[in-house]
């Protein structure tokens, strides 16, 4: 039977009460429903404080990140006096502020192959609120092995997605993206920035299937990826089937490694990959103390060098312009390469590697400024 409705509960949702494809049967299926949000971020912040708001009897919240005064643009479930506290905690705050009877499990940890099927085991729909490929794959494929709808969503700039995987053992993640993209190759929100309110329209829009789907009203977007431009103001629906050549899912592996590991014209083992040297940012300042004097390539965007750039960057070229730049690279010296985390950079320092310079003196600042900043110089600010 599950918990039934209080009389405070009827004032407050007596909106959804009144709608015939509700009632009150329909508000006690939301009340006793279970819902995993991963990740408690820009696409979270929407789903988390609709879903509660709308009833649902218990969230779990999984993040192993924290509040960051960047993160206050667009992520709207939190606030400045929670800056530096976990999401998921930050979270659970908000939600008991709106609804105290709501059941709250915080998870303060990174979802991975070794917890995932602990964690969302028990649940009645799982959301990816996540912004890399690496969660997203191991949301689907544990899913998959615990036979649980999913709701994806994922925004870039000025676009989103939104579709629902594995429902009834239907259309899945993997269906549509078999394989994800090189690593840097699709830059996240801290790199290619993000229009505030879009995790809003997204998010929103992913609540609202988890709604659907608990109340088994309406057409789920099951088979269907929505696409969404909020400079056109235009949705699309492209449609997807089921490959049915694709293996069934019997096991979680190691999804950061196989992310990793995907990449265009690079074998894992690729010999000029395994010679980029990759360097610390203080072993960077030792061996520049010691006279090492590098040609200093910045690998982001122009708005992000804008924000944040190093003292002594020689060049700012955009890794994916990095081939229409070879001239203006020289050839006969050391080259320091870094970009936000270090993805991008590797990729162009493989790239001038094929292009005839000396893979042994190509270097990639491990972490990027990010990690410049956390390491060598806090005033550089991080984004």
């Amino acid at each position: 039977m599950g918990e039934q409705l209080s009389a405070a509960d009827l004032q407050r949702f007596s909106r959804h009460i009144i709608l015939p494809q509700v009632g009150m049967e329909g508000q006690v299926r939301l009340r006793n429903a279970r819902v995993a949000v991963v990740g408690a971020g820009g696409l979270g912040s929407p789903v988390i404080l609709y879903l509660a708001a709308a009833g649902i009897g218990h969230l779990t919240i999984i993040d192993d990140d924290v509040v960051d005064l960047s993160n206050l643009q667009r992520q709207i479930l939190h606030d400045a006096a929670n800056v530096g506290v976990n999401k998921a905690v930050s979270a659970r705050s908000r939600i008991h502020a709106l609804d105290d009877s709501i059941s709250v499990t915080v998870v303060e940890e990174r979802l991975t192959s070794i917890n995932a099927l602990s964690v969302l085991e028990g649940h009645d729909v799982v959301v990816d609120g996540t912004d890399n490929f690496p969660t997203r794959y191991l949301v689907n494929d544990a899913c998959e092995m615990l036979g649980i709808t999913w709701v994806y969503g994922s925004i870039h700039r000025f676009e989103g997605q939104v579709s629902v995987f594995n429902l009834n053992g239907g259309v899945n993640y993997r269906d549509i993206f078999p394989k994800p993209p090189p690593p840097g190759m699709v830059p996240s929100c801290a790199e290619g920035g993000v229009l505030g309110v879009l995790p809003g329209v997204i998010g929103t829009l992913q609540a609202n299937e988890v709604l659907k789907l608990v109340l088994g009203i309406g057409q789920p977007l099951s088979g269907i990826l929505m696409l969404y431009d909020s400079l056109e103001m235009r949705f699309r629906g492209v449609r997807a089937s089921k490959d049915s050549a694709r293996p069934v899912v019997t096991e979680l592996m190691d999804i950061e490694g196989y992310c990793a590991n995907t990449q265009v014209n690079v074998r894992p083992s690729d010999p000029v990959e395994s010679m980029v040297q990759e360097i610390s940012p203080d072993a960077v300042v030792e061996k520049m103390d010691a006279g090492w004097a590098p040609y200093v390539i910045d690998v982001r965007s122009i708005g992000e060098g804008s924000i944040a750039s190093l003292s002594f960057v020689d060049e700012l070229i955009p890794h994916v312009d990095i081939l229409q730049h070879l001239d203006s690279i020289p050839s006969d010296r050391d080259i320091l390469l870094y970009c936000h985390h270090g993805g991008r950079s590797t990729m162009a320092a493989i790239m001038l590697a094929k292009n005839g310079w000396d893979a042994s003196r190509l270097w990639n600042l491990t972490g990027g400024i990010d990690h410049w900043s956390r390491e060598v110089d806090s005033t550089i600010p991080r984004y």
